[in-house]
């Protein structure tokens, strides 16, 4: 238990001073929870509901655009490494991209991009 002294010691400091944190905020906080009831935008009460305010044909667009936007996610560090990989890198990247290309194929497929 000797080596682990220095551990329970540095934990038992931190769990006293997020304990001490905490009970500070509560005594100091002018209403226990006050952003329930305060309005939105401005003053001004909602004319919608927060989940209807988007159509829903944009959500596909969005996970398309997610599959793009990892796509080049991870051909950055790719590009830098390249050269010093070799042509087994590229072949990779290819099988990359084709995996990609079908994913994009079955949502032209399923109607994803198509608009109306």
């Amino acid at each position: 238990m000797q080596p682990y002294s220095g551990v329970l010691a540095v934990l038992g400091v931190a769990l006293l001073v997020i304990g001490a944190l905490h009970a500070v905020a509560r005594l100091t906080a002018v209403a226990p929870d006050p952003v329930p009831s305060l309005p939105f935008l401005s003053g001004h009460h909602p004319a919608e509901h927060a989940l209807s305010r988007f159509h829903v044909r944009w959500y596909p667009v969005t996970l398309v655009f997610l599959a793009f936007d990892v796509e080049m996610l991870f051909m950055y560090p790719w590009a830098v490494v390249v050269a010093e990989v070799g042509a087994g890198a590229v072949v990779e990247m290819f099988v990359f991209l084709g995996v990609l290309l079908a994913g994009v194929a079955w949502a032209w497929r399923e109607g994803a991009l198509r608009w109306v």
